[in-house]
This record gives structure tokens, C-alpha cells and sequence, in this order.
């Protein structure tokens, strides 16, 4: 099965950089963008813009650019009618480093773009412009680029998003192997004709774990599931269960297993458990990593993807769809984001 984005939620994975791509439905408070990636040892500068359109020469709402010329910063602008505007620059506490992988994330609410890097908040840049005006995200520079991912966008659920704590992902500390295998280019962002899949609600950002949940309306055939997170040095395992609340049964059991190089999954209907699924063609789970999981109910099974790879199929032991009411997150992770 192909993959598919969830509504409101476009991923690019490995995309070539110089990137630019129009955000749907146009930047709104309570989105976020995530860029994960690695600074190559030759760097000298890249930029993330949030534009006006993605032609040259577009208004700049945002641009974010850190340089490396021995008095490393991080420089803030806009760019209005052709003309920048005054710079604001932060040079203490530098996070990149030459050789090492990062995660920025860009949390937008009514008066800023909150930035945070490798989980530590980083930077509040004030709002010059009307947000409705920015329409598109463009990267470029001396970055190598393994995902980037905006989340809450156009064709998402008509709910506030919850609010938004900097994450608690650990430094990463060395160089990130890849994440995203044989995912050369970008992900085509899929057209959803009205009505065709399931509205998805707000997204819940950087919950403690262990993380209870409710899926309002309950699981049916062609819902989507959206988890973001980190694996930290040193995790054993952590697991996600999709539950009835109102029988504790577990649907759908999905066990990372760390010292185990192995994901299993199961069910536990009428308090027993059933039959461990094992079978891999590749385990994407790795301490020190990140990692980006869909998992899409269908009629007859779950499929899961992981990090734009379809990874598994789980057949449904439990038919009850909408009964499926609850989702639970606990082990060994930091989770950054859910939509549902």
C-alpha cells in the first residue's frame, strides 16, 4: 500500500534541498513545523523562510538562519516589499554543530514563532506581519534535510490545538544514521476529495509520557494516527495501545523492543493475549532516533508506516471499530507530537 498523509499533515522525506512548498490552507496559530537533519562539516550558513508565496523574491514572515564564520549565530528576519528589516541576532548557547544531527521545531501561535532546537526553546521571533499572509516554507542552504514535517495545516480537524511546552528530546549525540531509506525526493501531498477521509482533531504537542489519550468518535475504516518522537540512548522499549475503554481490551499492541531488535505486536482480548506478531523486513527503531509513525485503520486490518515506509500490516482481532476509544503511550520515548 502506497502511503498516504493524514489531512492537515504533510511530510517531505529527504527532500533536495533548495525546498520550497506551499503549506495548505496557509500558516495558522497553533500549527508547528519540525526540520530534521544533519550539518555537514563544510557548512557556512543555511536559512528556513516562511514566505508569502513561493515565488523569488516573496515577502519574508520569517527567516531563520544560522551561520557558521567563527562567530557562529543565529540570525532573525523578515524581508517586506523587497527590503529587509532589522536583524535580530542570538549568539549565546549556538546549538548546531558541525557533523551532528538536529531537530528545530517551529511552534506558531498568535504573536510569535516559537523555535525550539534539539529540544531546548531557543527563540521567540515577534510577528511583522499578518500570519494569513504566509503560504509557504522554503529551505536552503548548506543542510542536508532527512524530513520535515508541518503539522496541523490545511484539511485538519476543526479543533484548538492543545498547548504548546518546548519538547524534552536529549541532545542527539553523533551523527544521525538514515532515517528515511530509499526515500529520495519529497512526498507528493495527496489530493483528499471532501468527505473522503475522516476529520482529524487538533494535535496534542510534547505530552508527558506515560500519555493517556481519548480518540474522540473511536477508531473507523480509513482514520489515521499520527506519532512523532525520539528514542533516547539507553531505551529498552516502549509500546503504543489502542484500546476499548469500556472493556480495557487491547486492539492493537505496538511493542518496540529495543535490546531485542524487534517490534512486536498483539492484542489482549478478555485479558489474555493473543498471538505475537514479529515478522520484520526492516526495523526502523534506533536509540538516538526519530522517528514518524502512521498508523491507518482500514476495514479489516491496521496498517502501519513508519517514517513514509509502509512497515506492517495488523489484522483486526477486534471488530468493534468505534469501540476502540483510547490510546496509551509508555516506555522508553519522548514523543513531540499526536494527531487524531
Amino acid at each position: 500500500m502506497a502511503y498516504v498523509a493524514a489531512p492537515g499533515y504533510q511530510p517531505f522525506y529527504n527532500p533536495a534541498i533548495p525546498f520550497r512548498t506551499p503549506i495548505h490552507g496557509g500558516l495558522r496559530a497553533g500549527m508547528s513545523v519540525y526540520v530534521q537533519g544533519t550539518i555537514p562539516n563544510n557548512i557556512t550558513r543555511f536559512a528556513v523562510n516562511f514566505t508569502c508565496g513561493q515565488h523569488d523574491g516573496a515577502d519574508v514572515a520569517c527567516h531563520f538562519n544560522p551561520r557558521f564564520d567563527g562567530k557562529d549565530k543565529v540570525v532573525f528576519n523578515s524581508m517586506i516589499g523587497g527590503s529587509w528589516g532589522s536583524e535580530e541576532k542570538k549568539k549565546d548557547s549556538f546549538p548546531f554543530r558541525k557533523g551532528k544531527s538536529f531537530e528545530l521545531a517551529f511552534m506558531i501561535n498568535s504573536s510569535s514563532f516559537e523555535i525550539t532546537v534539539n529540544g531546548s526553546s531557543f527563540y521567540k521571533f515577534k510577528h511583522r506581519m499578518p500570519l494569513e499572509r504566509v503560504n509557504s516554507l522554503q529551505v536552503s542552504g548548506d543542510v542536508s534535510v532527512q524530513a520535515l514535517t508541518i503539522a496541523g495545516g490545511g484539511g485538519g480537524g476543526g479543533m484548538a490545538a492543545a498547548p504548546m511546552p518546548a519538547p524534552s528530546f536529549p541532545h542527539p549525540g553523533g551523527p544521525m544514521a538514515p532515517m528515511f531509506p530509499n526515500q529520495g525526493g519529497v512526498m507528493p501531498l495527496p489530493v483528499y476529495p471532501a468527505g473522503n477521509l475522516p476529520v482529524m482533531g487538533g494535535p496534542v504537542y510534547n505530552p508527558p509520557i506515560p500519555y493517556y489519550g481519548t480518540i474522540q468518535g473511536g477508531m473507523s475504516p480509513r482514520k489515521t494516527v499520527i506519532i512523532r518522537g525520539f528514542i533516547p540512548e539507553g531505551a529498552e522499549r516502549f509500546h503504543i495501545n489502542f484500546k476499548a475503554g469500556s472493556s480495557n481490551d487491547v486492539a492493537l499492541h505496538f511493542n518496540p523492543r529495543l535490546t531485542e531488535n524487534s517490534v512486536v505486536r498483539n492484542s489482549r482480548l478478555g485479558g489474555s493475549w493473543g498471538q505475537e506478531e514479529r515478522q520484520l523486513s526492516y526495523n526502523p527503531f534506533r536509540p538516538g532516533q526519530y522517528f514518524d509513525i502512521s498508523l491507518r485503520c482500514g476495514m479489516d486490518r491496521f496498517t502501519v508506516f513508519v517514517n513514509g515506509q509502509q512497515f506492517c500490516d495488523f489484522a483486526h482481532r477486534y471488530s468493534m471499530l468505534q469501540m476502540i476509544d483510547r490510546i496509551e503511550i509508555e516506555g522508553n520515548v519522548v514523543i513531540s507530537l499526536i494527531q487524531f
